[in-house]
């Protein structure tokens, strides 16, 4: 059990808002296999104000989708607090600040890991947020812009001083992307700074990464990001390792074709569905990763754009397939 402000969540385990990926099949997946708090891709706040459709479709949830997180991002303190209350008047559980995304298109506009050169602007934002809602408010950052400008407990301060619930560090700063590892000693420094929630976040490819996360710097949650991709069960894996400091073993080939099916059907119901194949060839390279004959198999998906075709050749490759050596572990 993990409380984020009034919110109460049943572990402290969570799922990162990543784009183009975090959609109500893929958070409903995760939350199956264990995840307790799921985050919607960022939102453009600028988008939500707008009334942009495509802004508002990424807040599609259901009954299986609680609690939700939803992320928003911008660099305007009134449009952010506005963009705050219409998320949480659609049904937002929990709302986070994105201040941490290092893509290009958004830090060239004020926005994401962009906001941790300005703390006071970081502060003016927080604040007009927490003034606009009583919705439990998070922040996801980075250690820093880059190694020379190492911030993350400074902005984690200003979080706690305008009434953030908690902060997420994801322990690379936003020069380094998604290259190089995470260093989880800022994830520490922050905890031991700050009297709210710390959740860690950056290079949890396992149940044992996440023990390890929390003992070494004692955060009181994991958010995993990129270890879920292809791998709902880490979720499993990572509960595992809580209550026994075992490692969960892996999908069977048949637990992993049935899981490839169930979430393909899951997106095919999602949005608009002829575009379901698109979107969900990305899944199928990640799922069929490790697996023998997965080379071809990818080659072969990715210039599939019908569903029958798709399916079909999910099931040849999963009759022809054997796991290479052993059975792969998540």
């Amino acid at each position: 059990m993990m409380n984020l402000g009034s919110l109460k969540i049943g572990n402290n385990i969570v799922l990162a808002p990543m784009a183009g990926i975090s959609n109500l099949s893929f958070r409903v997946i995760a939350r199956e296999k264990g995840c307790s708090l799921a985050f919607t891709e960022m939102i453009s706040a600028n988008g939500l104000v707008r009334q942009n459709l495509k802004s508002s479709d990424y807040m599609l949830s259901s009954s299986e989708d609680k609690p939700l997180g939803v992320q928003i991002f911008g660099n305007d303190p009134v449009i952010m607090a506005e963009a705050a209350q219409i998320v949480a008047e659609r049904g937002a559980d929990l709302i986070d600040i994105n201040m941490g995304c290092p893509v290009k298109k958004v830090v060239k506009n004020g926005a994401g890991a962009a906001l941790l050169k300005d703390p006071g602007l970081v502060s003016q934002i927080l604040a007009a947020v927490r003034k606009a809602t009583q919705k439990p408010l998070t922040v996801k950052i980075r250690s820093g812009w880059n190694v020379q400008n190492i911030n993350a407990v400074q902005i984690a301060r200003i979080a706690e001083e305008q009434g953030v619930d908690a902060v997420i560090v994801h322990a690379r700063t936003a020069v380094q992307g998604f290259s190089g590892s995470a260093d989880w000693t800022v994830i520490e420094k922050v905890k031991n700074s700050v009297g709210i929630k710390v959740i860690g976040n950056g290079d949890v490819k396992s149940g044992g990464d996440a023990w390890r996360m929390v003992e070494t710097t004692g955060c009181d949650g994991v958010m995993i990001g990129r270890g879920s991709l292809g791998n709902p069960w880490i979720f499993t894996d990572v509960l595992t390792y809580q209550s026994t400091k075992s490692t969960h073993v892996g999908p069977t080939l048949h637990e992993r074709k049935e899981m490839i099916l169930r979430h393909f059907n899951r997106e095919s119901g999602f949005g608009d569905g002829s575009n379901s194949v698109k979107r969900f060839r990305k899944h199928l390279l990640w799922y069929t990763r490790g697996l023998r004959g997965g080379s071809a198999f990818r080659a072969k998906v990715t210039a599939i754009s019908e569903k029958k075709l798709l399916l079909q050749e999910i099931e040849n490759f999963f009759e022809q397939a054997e796991l290479p050596y052993q059975q792969i572990r998540s």
